[in-house]
């Protein structure tokens, strides 16, 4: 499946917002990250041409970072940044009620967005800006070797 593909089988109530959201990561996302399809969700990897070593559970695949993906009753944001880096993730734990009233629904790396209507964009946008590919990578080794 192509990412053209994958949003035209968006649904109609979720697609402006799904929209919103893949603009907002392709906006602010660091230099070097590519948006490709990974997984059956539209992702945004580290290259082979980057990091040839490609992720250790495939390293035909491309190293994961952030991918997004409609499901029947939310939209996901995975972000391995959280999963991987606590500073990360408890600052974005503290932000997220400074811009939406509801309970956050998180688990490890997936964020879930039932109502489309309370996806915090501001919010996307700065995390995206937190990790560069090259803290991404280092990040990544240091969890691996352990």
């Amino acid at each position: 499946m192509t990412i053209q593909e994958y949003l035209d089988h968006v649904p109609e109530d979720k697609k402006e917002a799904f929209h919103q959201l893949r603009h907002t990561i392709k906006e602010h996302i660091p230099k070097g990250f590519e948006e490709c399809m990974s997984y059956n969700m539209i992702g945004y990897v580290v290259p082979h041409s980057t990091f040839p070593e490609g992720y250790h559970c495939d390293p035909k695949q491309p190293l994961p970072f952030v991918s997004i993906a409609v499901q029947k009753n939310h939209i996901s944001l995975y972000h391995m940044g959280i999963y991987a880096n606590k500073p990360i993730e408890d600052w974005f734990r503290a932000e997220y009620p400074n811009h939406v009233k509801t309970k956050l629904d998180m688990g490890k790396s997936c964020i879930r967005f039932k109502n489309p209507k309370k996806i915090p964009f501001d919010l996307i946008a700065q995390l995206m800006t937190k990790i560069s590919v090259e803290e991404w990578i280092e990040t990544y080794k240091k969890a691996i070797k352990r």
